[in-house]
């Protein structure tokens, strides 16, 4: 008998558009967490009539993105001053 193909993938994975407790399990950090960043402006997010916080898969993904630039420009600095002796 042939293997079974394996999962496609979570529902998160296909899914387009998130609420704020699940943009947070996505992101893999606290509903408090996505709320701070959203207040200060580090995830765009959009509200629905009723005020609530909604993220389009593409807004957290350029938030992981931008975390990632972010955090290897300050990898490169903190080895370029080392190897200078630059503090």
């Amino acid at each position: 008998m042939p293997p079974s193909p394996a999962p496609i993938g979570s529902g998160e994975d296909r899914q387009l558009v998130f609420t704020s407790s699940q943009a947070a399990r996505y992101l893999g950090v606290s509903l408090a967490t996505v709320r701070r960043w959203t207040d200060a402006g580090h995830i765009s997010c959009y509200r629905t009539p009723g005020g609530q916080r909604r993220f389009s898969r593409e807004q957290l993904d350029e938030f992981v993105a931008s975390m990632r630039r972010g955090g290897e420009a300050r990898h490169e600095r903190q080895r370029d001053h080392r190897a200078t002796g630059v503090a």
